[in-house]
């Protein structure tokens, strides 16, 4: 946003001083997800050694409880929740913290968008598909995953629309975003969305990345993945306001 200033200032303004505004604005619904991860991780590591693993077998997602011959121990109810809570629990804090710096980054530009309830209805798809993600890649293993990625993977899909689409220099309620085959055929946005899969599996490969299952190398970016194009196609689906004004262009 562009101000034109003039040289005199007006006698009455002189001994007023422009309001400042936030160093980083972000609504309110995405600090509360920060801020509810933080004490989840901040309640299990005070509550010591038997409350994690008690949350791991109640709340992390284990393809084994779904898919395996054998019965697997469950507590009632969590094959069903932990598609969804496994993106709840965090292995330490530098897991937690990289989390929520993207949350902090993306997650802002599409609650901005598309409000506090969509916002937490297209977080909890794209949850729900990296748990998929994994179930299928993983099927009848016996591996406990956690970690928020599958959603801040869902919510960066989601942003992209929106960073490259059209008056992106305005507000971002007003931009009119890219619609879904100019995804490739924006070469900002294709490029954008190339590297970010690419680093997505080479940090995968080498275990520096922020989905992991517990007690293992190895890193879940089969969730990442499954987050981010969950969160791409939830975007257009709960974006009505893109919709419209893709068909006034």
């Amino acid at each position: 946003m562009e101000h034109k200033q003039s040289s005199e200032i007006p006698a009455e303004d002189a001994g007023s001083k422009a309001p400042r505004e936030p160093f980083f604005r972000a609504p309110q619904v995405v600090f509360w997800v920060i801020g509810f991860l933080a004490l989840v991780h901040a309640v299990l590591i005070a509550g010591g050694e038997d409350w994690r693993i008690w949350s791991l077998f109640a709340f992390s997602f284990i393809p084994a409880r779904i898919s395996g011959d054998v019965p697997f121990p469950a507590i009632y109810g969590s094959q069903v929740w932990a598609f969804v809570t496994y993106a709840f629990l965090h292995a330490d804090f530098l897991h937690l913290l990289f989390n929520s710096l993207w949350l902090l980054v993306f997650g802002s530009v599409v609650a901005k968008r598309l409000g506090a309830l969509r916002f937490l209805v297209l977080s909890c798809v794209a949850a729900i598909a990296g748990a998929i993600a994994m179930l299928i890649s993983f099927w009848g293993e016996t591996v406990i995953v956690l970690g928020a990625s599958g959603i801040t993977s869902g919510l960066m899909g989601a942003a992209i629309p929106l960073m490259y689409g059209r008056g992106a220099n305005r507000d971002v309620t007003l931009i009119i975003p890219l619609r879904p085959l100019e995804i490739v055929t924006d070469r900002r946005a294709l490029i954008f969305t190339i590297i970010w899969v690419s680093v997505t599996l080479v940090t995968g490969s080498r275990g520096l990345s922020s989905t992991a299952f517990v007690g293992e190398n190895i890193i879940a970016w089969q969730a990442h993945l499954g987050g981010f194009f969950a969160g791409l196609v939830a975007f257009y689906l709960l974006d009505r306001g893109s919709v419209l004004r893709s068909a006034q262009a």
